[in-house]
């Protein structure tokens, strides 16, 4: 099975965080890495991430982002880090472990049998043998929100929110990530939307024959959540910002564009530490 790094974007986690469970896990498995981005926290999180990359050196990368900039930026950070680094499957990871760690190596196994594939997206679907635990409300507006944005990007997708996904890093999928979002929370959307702007001419696979959904065995939904319920009326307005970005007809095509992204390396910004 292929190597992989899991950035988890951490910002006030050290309630949440559950240590024993990230040490459990590299200690069965050493083909998994993970970068774990201290987004500015104001408690100790970063003080919690720092020994943890300690005591287990070549498992954890700690990057510290100096000031909070959002989850959006902090796993954009953290997934060219671990490109720099060499890695070829990158994923990101919620840190309140909503998705189990378990589920990493279906990831991995889904881009090693598939190579057309640019992605897997974890996908919080209630089907028989499967558990998935969340608030009735929220599942109502994510469908509702997933129902918008399946019309708004031309592809059925289910569940674009899932905090667990993994990508290969062609230079196609890593130039998505040169530049910062402009979204924060739906994020996600504006990703899938850069590879379908990106795509526009090449001539290449469409979108959603390159990005695959997978049907989580568990979630649960976690005390803490920082998603507000304002934040919904906010995707609203942002949803339109990205199709008018991205997606509205009579755009240009974006190849060129592309190509000089993916052969340039964002350094990385000053206020940035890296502890190994």
């Amino acid at each position: 099975m292929s190597p992989a790094t899991i950035v988890v974007p951490c910002y006030n986690e050290v309630e949440r965080f559950d240590v024993a469970r990230f040490r459990e896990y590299v200690a069965q498995r050493r083909d998994v890495r993970f970068m774990l981005v201290n987004d500015g926290s104001s408690d100790e999180t970063l003080s919690l991430l720092e020994r943890l990359a300690s005591s287990h050196p070549g498992n954890f990368d700690v990057l510290d982002l100096g000031r909070n900039q959002g989850k959006a930026e902090a796993v954009r950070q953290g997934m060219l880090a671990a490109w720099r680094d060499g890695a070829d499957y990158v994923g990101f990871w919620d840190a309140d472990l909503a998705t189990p760690l378990e589920q990493i190596a279906d990831f991995i196994r889904v881009l090693d049998q598939k190579p057309h594939l640019d992605a897997v997206f974890g996908s919080r679907i209630l089907l028989p043998g499967r558990v998935i635990v969340r608030k009735e409300y929220r599942h109502w507006l994510g469908r509702l929100f997933n129902s918008v944005i399946s019309r708004i990007l031309s592809m059925p997708i289910y569940d674009t929110q899932c905090g667990a996904k993994m990508f290969r890093g062609t230079p196609e999928v890593r130039a998505v990530f040169e530049q910062p979002f402009t979204v924060n929370w739906i994020f996600d959307v504006e990703i899938l939307a850069r590879l379908i702007d990106g795509r526009r001419g090449s001539g290449s696979p469409r979108v959603y024959e390159t990005v695959f959904e997978y049907p989580l065995d568990y979630w649960e939904d976690v005390a803490g959540s920082k998603l507000k319920p304002t934040d919904f009326l906010k995707a609203a307005l942002q949803t339109g910002g990205i199709w008018w970005r991205y997606l509205r007809p009579g755009l240009p095509n974006r190849t060129p564009a592309l190509d000089r992204a993916s052969s340039e390396e964002t350094p990385q910004a000053p206020d940035q530490r890296r502890a190994a």
